[in-house]
């Protein structure tokens, strides 16, 4: 066997090595997933009633003592189950898959960059569910107050508009009521836990972003003017279409940004510390004086 022959064989074992560690994670990741799904499926019901408490309480406070949802199709409801089994079972195993993501990942690197990533995997989860949370509890029962408030518009604005105290009983026109579909209504709160749990991440991508080196503070107080402009496009097109809710997300999320400047401006703190400690960072001043030298010299 030549000499290039052995070396191709010696460097192609880690690489089976590390494939078929990366399949054993994979594994217990899609198995832990399965086991959270199906044990999220058993409680489906409860978690769908859970979703849903933002419209029921919207629709007794519009004066709706009994609520009812309803569904078209005969698999409707079953699959609206299997979706919510399935959503809370990838948030259930997160925490297995993230272990096994970074069991396969932190080999690969060294301590300092062990101890800057390790805080990130805690801190992402935990911001989502804060996000999830505001949206379920704050942002999403205003939406659906929003939306089933006008019902009611007409019936509050005909006596002011006619001058009448009470309305006859033998009324004309047409009654428009909600009869609310399963599938449609949860697409709505899912829809808002998504959006208001991927933007509380951005204090974790930033930060990542300014360990990494590829922003500063000083670019993200530079460019703060076109953030704000992003930050209102995104809340226009991740919410429904009332101002209420944009609004509540561009200050949530406005909010992260500046916390994000502060978050980067320690990383870069700590950057300038690391690189006066190793010599290899000089002061404005110091370099200053040294060209000053330079030009007496040269005079």
């Amino acid at each position: 066997m030549s000499q290039a022959e052995d070396h191709m064989d010696e460097s192609s074992a880690p690489l089976i090595e590390h494939l078929t560690e990366l399949r054993s994670r994979l594994i217990r990741s899609v198995a832990a997933f399965v086991v959270a799904m199906l044990f999220c499926f058993i409680f489906a019901g409860y978690l769908l009633d859970f979703l849903l408490l933002p419209i029921e309480k919207t629709m007794r406070e519009l004066g709706n003592p009994n609520p009812v949802m309803q569904y078209t199709a005969p698999q409707e409801y079953f699959f609206t189950l299997l979706r919510i089994a399935m959503v809370g079972g990838l948030a259930l195993s997160f925490p297995v898959i993230a272990t096994q993501l970074w069991r396969f990942v932190a080999p690969g690197l060294y301590r300092n960059e062990k101890s800057a990533f390790l805080p990130f995997i805690v801190a992402s989860p935990a911001l989502f569910m804060i996000g999830a949370m505001f949206a379920h509890l704050i942002v999403t029962p205003l939406a659906m107050r929003f939306f089933l408030g006008f019902a009611d518009l007409p019936s509050m604005l005909s006596p002011l508009l006619t001058g009448a105290e009470n309305i006859s009983e033998n009324k004309t026109g047409i009654d428009i009521v909600f009869n609310g579909k399963v599938n449609e209504t949860l697409d709505i709160t899912l829809k808002l836990i998504v959006a208001f749990g991927l933007c509380f991440q951005l204090p974790v991508l930033l930060t990542l972003m300014g360990k990494a080196g590829l922003i500063d503070a000083d670019g993200l107080r530079r460019v703060r003017k076109y953030a704000v402009v992003g930050i209102l496009t995104l809340a226009a097109v991740v919410t429904p279409p009332d101002v209420i809710t944009q609004v509540i997300l561009f200050v949530a999320v406005y909010g992260l940004y500046e916390i994000s400047i502060l978050l980067v401006a320690r990383v870069d703190r700590d950057r300038e510390a690391k690189l006066r400690e190793d010599g290899f960072y000089e002061d404005d001043d110091e370099e200053s004086l040294d060209d000053e030298d330079d030009e007496g010299d040269l005079k």
